[in-house]
């Protein structure tokens, strides 16, 4: 009499619990199978692609602010040498005092390693420290707007407002817009550091102080294309 061999027990998988990228699409369109959000990260909904939202929606706001600071550029690029026929024709360039704008940049470029710091002391749950390194990076933010409103004040001065000519208009318009993002950038700091002390942000909650970051360094880095665009090249 032969034997037959007992049937093999195959443990089948939820198709629920494959991470997501070896699920079929029709799994994925399935909204049964689909993983609660909270199971991933406790950073909030996590989008497909495998950031969450919150993330996600800064990347996008910045893409749009690249094509609005591209137009102000292109603006001040067209019309730097349209100084107009009055007896006051220099060219923003001919009065800017390079080294004052030099350090004020470095300053700015600096507050970018202060936030880079903040951020990985909040990823270690260093609150205080990382309250520290935030205070840090609003204060070389302030330096850098006072250095600008210097600076605008001394064009005033000299007779070159926004209205004297195209030249001075596109000047004003972008290093100006600039100037905004800056100050937007030192209130979204400033307000983290308070959420920080109400209890608000956690360590798990480390991505949102990361965002502001993001924004932060945007703006850094489109100050280091006005400086070259604006001040360096002629």
């Amino acid at each position: 009499m032969t034997t037959r061999p007992a049937p093999t027990t195959v443990r089948r998988r939820s198709r629920s619990a494959l991470p997501r990228r070896l699920r079929s699409l029709t799994d994925i369109a399935d909204p049964r199978l689909v993983v609660p959000s909270a199971e991933h990260d406790g950073h909030g909904h996590v989008t497909s692609t495998g950031i969450s939202n919150e993330k996600l929606a800064m990347w996008v706001f910045l893409a749009s602010e690249c094509l609005l600071f591209g137009g102000l550029i292109s603006t001040f690029l067209i019309y730097k040498n349209r100084v107009g026929d009055g007896a006051l024709h220099e060219r923003p360039h001919d009065l800017y005092d390079l080294a004052f704008t030099s350090i004020s940049s470095f300053v700015l470029l600096m507050s970018s390693l202060t936030m880079v710091l903040a951020v990985s002391a909040i990823q270690r749950g260093e609150h205080r420290s990382m309250r520290t390194w935030l205070a840090t990076t609003a204060l070389l933010g302030s330096v850098f707007i006072a250095g600008q409103v210097y600076e605008f004040k001394e064009f005033l001065n000299a007779g070159y407002g926004f209205t004297h000519s195209p030249a001075w208009s596109a000047f004003f318009a972008l290093t100006g817009f600039h100037g905004v993002h800056v100050t937007l950038g030192i209130v979204m700091l400033l307000s983290t550091i308070g959420l920080s002390l109400s209890g608000r942000i956690k360590t798990a909650q480390a991505e949102s102080v990361e965002i502001v970051g993001l924004y932060w360094h945007f703006v850094d880095v489109v100050w280091v294309i006005i400086f070259t665009v604006v001040y360096l090249i002629k």
